[in-house]
């Protein structure tokens, strides 16, 4: 039985330890830390050395309780109809009551509240073990091999940790006080942010603020002067003939000095980058170049959107926007099971709001506002008033922009608790 908690301690030292502390004890100089590392990281052997153990003392503890212990309880309980059988049952749950309490219970307990430190407490006796039994280990292993290649299942073990895994994690040591809940929403945006591309957090071009160089000098001013923007896209008749950007604090010190504002001398060189590109290779760019700021392009080249370093901030930490800054709501109650919709609002905060997993043909990457959302439903440009429905949603236009859905209001059904008909 001495045996047996060995092996269940050390098969639990093995799957419940940490690399990460097993690291931090070696960089501490922590005595045989180093050993216990080597073998966490290849720990397939010693897995096997650990089930063949369990698995002889369990045979080795049947054969003791039917040749040693069923005959002595036998002769106490002989007077007892079928006293071999009941001596046979009574030995084997005593047998199984003491080996669950004391080889697997108490031990795996012990051994999960200090994984590591137990880990390199069997590290040596683990070591001695593999060594003595490689023989019969390479044997096992490659007649596992064989069986299992049928499958198309590989015996390697494969230690890979899983977005979920850190999610849970770090929502259970936020649950234990390890972690402040805003410690945890940021590494929640953070892996979201990973999911997203520069399409996804781009300003649309039917949304850009941008200036036309041949519009006259007083209109642009007054344009940058109403606008809180601080890096301003510019462009000549359209967008489609792209300029470059300027930087409002540019004109601010040629103000100061008293120099002239004339646009063009101001206009710096942007960073144009595809709609698909993942958003922390945006940052990666952001970061090399030293400019923060780039225009998005469709696989044709043309100007689809614009977006800065501080929209990848807005991602990653939230709006920063002071309260004179904030901006209309996007979702607004109605009446009862009733909201108004801005066409503009994202999907994700759609999704959020009525706690919703996926839309339709969202990995497509078709659309990713309310406004793009209902009309892919309709196939085609709606008109005021129109609607249609999905799942227990109903959608009607309330207000256009030209060829843009504006407005929505958004119904969602809602069932009608079942009465009894009168008797």
């Amino acid at each position: 039985m001495l045996i047996n908690v060995f092996f269940a301690m050390a098969e639990t030292a093995l799957t419940e330890s940490h690399k990460s502390r097993l690291e931090k004890m070696v960089d501490d100089n922590v005595p045989d830390a180093k050993a216990a590392l080597e073998l966490y990281e290849a720990p397939e052997l010693a897995f096997v050395v650990v089930q063949i153990g369990i698995t002889l003392v369990s045979i080795l503890m049947g054969v003791a309780t039917s040749v040693l212990l069923t005959p002595v309880v036998g002769q106490y309980i002989s007077f007892v109809p079928y006293h071999e059988w009941v001596a046979l049952l009574a030995s084997i749950v005593v047998v199984t009551y003491f080996t669950l309490l004391l080889s697997e219970f108490l031990p795996n307990s012990i051994a999960m509240r200090h994984p590591e430190q137990t880990l390199i407490n069997c590290q040596g006796t683990l070591r001695t073990l593999v060594k003595i039994t490689r023989p019969f280990t390479a044997i096992l292993e490659t007649s596992a091999s064989f069986f299992l290649s049928f499958f198309g299942i590989n015996l390697k073990y494969e230690d890979v940790v899983t977005e979920d895994e850190v999610k849970d994690l770090i929502e259970q040591g936020t649950e234990d006080g390890t972690f402040e809940k805003t410690e945890q929403d940021l590494v929640d945006r953070v892996f979201h942010m990973s999911d997203q591309t520069a399409y996804s957090l781009m300003t649309p071009r039917t949304q850009m603020m941008w200036l036309d160089i041949n519009d006259s000098l007083q209109h642009n001013l007054d344009l940058i002067k109403n606008s809180s923007e601080y890096i301003i896209p510019v462009g000549r008749d359209s967008l489609d003939e792209f300029c470059g950007v300027i930087y409002t604090k540019d004109l601010l010190n040629a103000a100061l000095n008293n120099e002239s504002l004339e646009l063009e001398p101001f206009i710096r060189k942007p960073m144009f980058i595809p709609r698909s590109m993942e958003t922390f290779r945006v940052l990666e760019q952001f970061k090399e170049s030293g400019i923060h700021e780039a225009v998005v392009l469709d696989e044709y080249g043309g100007v689809i959107g614009f977006i800065t370093l501080q929209d990848i901030l807005i991602e990653l930490i939230g709006d920063t926007n002071n309260v004179n800054e904030q901006e209309q709501l996007q979702i607004v109650p109605k009446d009862d099971n009733e909201w108004y919709v801005e066409g503009m609002c994202s999907i994700d905060d759609f999704k959020e709001k009525f706690d919703i997993d996926e839309l339709p043909e969202e990995e497509q990457d078709y659309y990713q506002t309310m406004g793009g959302f209902v009309t892919s439903l309709f196939g085609y440009i709606p008109k005021k008033g129109e609607k249609v429905e999905w799942d227990d949603f109903t959608f009607e236009i309330s207000r256009l922009d030209k060829y843009r859905v504006d407005k929505i209001i958004c119904t969602r059904k809602v069932e009608e608790p079942a009465t009894e008909e009168p008797t």
